[in-house]
């Protein structure tokens, strides 16, 4: 494992990485390489502070199933039920971003979907252009809370059915963040906060980074036109610590640490609990980890071979054809900036791997970072 990380930091490679492996809740590997500075002088430490981007999406998924075990949310609801500017939605069917064709959808948009990612949100592809034209012409990104965002997304037409494709985006967890506020009554970093954060002492996790704390946090890079490892040109990281979007992002808005985050990925590991405090009931992570498209009808086409797709991450399902190692119902996910984590019940494994680099995997650039790390780890403790 160490050769891996070693091989894929330094000046031609990532800037650095942190790793941590448990194995049945006993970490059995912990490392950082690398620096944590693009001048090389601070060396990269176990406490660095990342921007997690997409990994903040399966924490939003546990807090709305929080919220469907107390009986505040229901996931085959109609998202209508909780934000009414869903109601009477339409899809594009043809014509024109000057004059579209529309009709209205033939079944509701559910909370189910948003966490499936098969709302039928018109999210980049030629295939829908003139329906993604029209979202991007409402411009939810602008928006500075997610009220205003959930609003501007529910004023364009869906590019297709609810409940018929696959189309993963963040726009899906957005509105669900907003759902969440609504259903529980409170603002959506309050409720993270309060129900997920405390209670299994992620201290380090959050929207913003305490100013005493900034130092910690690891630079993100980029390449620029010559090939050449430079800062990223994004506000978090001309300005370390500041909110990633100028609302809450449920898709993509949370800083964490490795030990933050493994804490939460035992947590699903262990069922749902965590020293003693209980976030979700067995059976609620079970439905989390179990793939979730197969039941659509007509088809909802697989993300990746072998692989279906949870409530909040992928989930393997043949692991003959996947390209990741591991057993059959695992579950992860990565985030934009070379971030990564799976959970493998069935081996008793949670693995994590985080770095900061935009976008991921940038391969031939970059080595591959996290599927030949996943493959030491499994060659480590493979009895």
């Amino acid at each position: 494992m160490d050769a891996v990380l070693t091989q894929a930091v330094g000046k031609d490679g990532y800037l650095g990485a942190v790793a941590l492996v448990a194995d049945h809740g006993a970490v059995v590997y912990r490392g950082a390489f690398g620096h944590a500075d693009l001048q090389g002088k601070q060396p990269l430490r176990e406490d660095a502070i990342f921007r997690i981007y997409s990994m903040t999406k399966p924490v939003i998924s546990v807090a709305a199933l929080m919220l469907v075990e107390e009986g505040r949310l229901q996931l085959d609801a109609p998202v209508a039920t909780y934000l009414p500017a869903f109601a009477g939605l339409q899809r594009v069917t043809g014509g024109s971003v000057e004059a579209p064709t529309r009709v209205p959808v033939q079944r509701p948009l559910t909370v189910r979907h948003l966490l499936t990612h098969t709302a039928g949100f018109a999210t980049g592809g030629d295939d829908i252009r003139v329906a993604s034209a029209l979202l991007q012409a409402q411009a939810p990104e602008e928006a500075t809370d997610l009220a205003g965002y959930a609003d501007r997304v529910a004023r364009a037409p869906l590019a297709t059915e609810p409940g018929t494709r696959f189309r993963y985006d963040g726009v899906n967890t957005e509105v669900l963040a907003r759902v969440i506020e609504v259903a529980s009554g409170q603002s959506f970093d309050t409720f993270l906060r309060t129900r997920i954060f405390t209670p299994l002492a992620l201290h380090d996790t959050g929207f913003e980074v305490p100013a005493a704390q900034r130092a910690r946090i690891m630079a993100l890079t980029t390449r620029d036109a010559a090939g050449q490892r430079v800062l990223a040109d994004t506000p978090s990281a001309r300005e370390p610590g500041a909110r990633l979007r100028p609302y809450t992002s449920g898709a993509g808005g949370l800083y964490s640490t490795a030990a933050d985050y493994l804490r939460f990925a035992r947590m699903l590991a262990e069922g749902g609990t965590l020293d003693g405090v209980r976030l979700l009931r067995e059976d609620t992570v079970a439905m989390m980890m179990s793939d979730q498209l197969a039941g659509f009808d007509p088809p909802v086409p697989a993300p990746e071979p072998g692989e279906g797709f949870g409530l909040g991450g992928y989930v393997v399902i043949d692991p003959a054809i996947s390209t990741r190692p591991g057993s059959r119902g695992q579950f992860g996910w990565s985030g934009a900036a070379s971030t990564y984590f799976t959970i493998d019940r069935e081996r008793g494994l949670v693995i994590l791997l985080l770095s900061q680099h935009l976008p991921s995997d940038e391969a031939p650039a970059l080595p591959k970072l996290a599927t030949p790390f996943y493959r030491a780890v499994y060659s480590a403790v493979t009895p």
